[in-house]
């Protein structure tokens, strides 16, 4: 059977680690010639040649992605390797906390420029050359696909949280916005939500708080802490044709937790 995303080219931020990292080894996998982005360069080089050696087409791409020059920069350096981009995964996130009252320590802002409005713009400037390179492309035919990565702790009053809350808030009305806009050209736009996911924060996160695996497990309803390649699964599933009459949807991939999940739960 031919992989599901055989001839595609698919965009994945956050590639260096976690759920990022699972998403671009799982999509190569799958078929896709991935572009790694992220800011750890060393790493990102490091995971890439180890997918090459495996038989993948890999490309990195270092640079922050709030700078608009380098959302340009990575569109071309995907289009000088693969002529063409079909997939975005948004997978880039900062998970951050505060005391809400507390007015100088000021997280909104650096939240909201890194998990909403950077994947805004790639999100923007990738759907405008999908458009593009498919001039042809006839009413109702797929010709892209975006999925971001987002928290289930959109939909939780988490005091401490409440700015990294308002921005995965803010990218689920993103998702459901986009997917309306370009659902006309033939562009799917959806998101993977998570919860009790071993991402990078949560892992950072456990290395701290020695109760915190318990806690996390104790919540949810499968009794365990998901792996990233879960998740990755997920966003391979939006990303493929096996979904290709969904769109505008956040998937929560969460062992169940949204289901019972208590307010004051942990934050992840």
């Amino acid at each position: 059977m031919t992989p599901p995303l055989t001839g595609k080219t698919a965009i994945v931020t956050g590639a260096a680690s976690g759920v990022g990292l699972a998403t671009a080894r799982r999509f190569a996998e799958a078929g896709a010639r991935v572009v790694m982005a992220g800011t750890d360069e060393a790493q990102l080089k490091a995971e890439a040649e180890q997918l090459t050696e495996d038989g993948a087409e890999v490309q990195v791409f270092s640079a922050d992605l709030r700078e608009k020059l380098a959302v340009a920069n990575l569109i071309a350096s995907a289009t000088d390797a693969f002529d063409r981009i079909d997939i975005l995964v948004n997978a880039s996130r900062t998970v951050m906390s505060a005391d809400p009252l507390d007015a100088e320590t000021d997280i909104f802002e650096p939240l909201m420029q890194q998990n909403v409005i950077a994947p805004l713009r790639l999100s923007q400037a990738v759907a405008r050359k999908m458009i593009k390179q498919c001039p042809d492309a006839k009413d109702g035919e797929c010709i892209g696909s975006i999925v971001n990565i987002t928290s289930i702790a959109a939909e939780r009053t988490l005091p401490s949280l409440m700015s990294y809350s308002v921005a995965c808030a803010a990218v689920d009305q993103l998702t459901r916005a986009l997917a309306v806009s370009l659902a006309g050209h033939g562009i799917r736009v959806n998101a993977v939500a998570l919860g009790s996911v071993l991402s990078t924060s949560l892992k950072d996160a456990l290395s701290t708080h020695e109760d915190l695996h318990d806690q996390v497990r104790d919540v949810t309803p499968l009794g365990r802490i998901g792996e990233p390649v879960e998740a990755a699964e997920a966003a391979l599933f939006l990303a493929s044709p096996q979904a290709s009459f969904v769109t505008g949807q956040i998937l929560a991939v969460d062992g169940g937790r949204t289901l019972l999940d208590p307010l004051d739960g942990p934050a992840y």
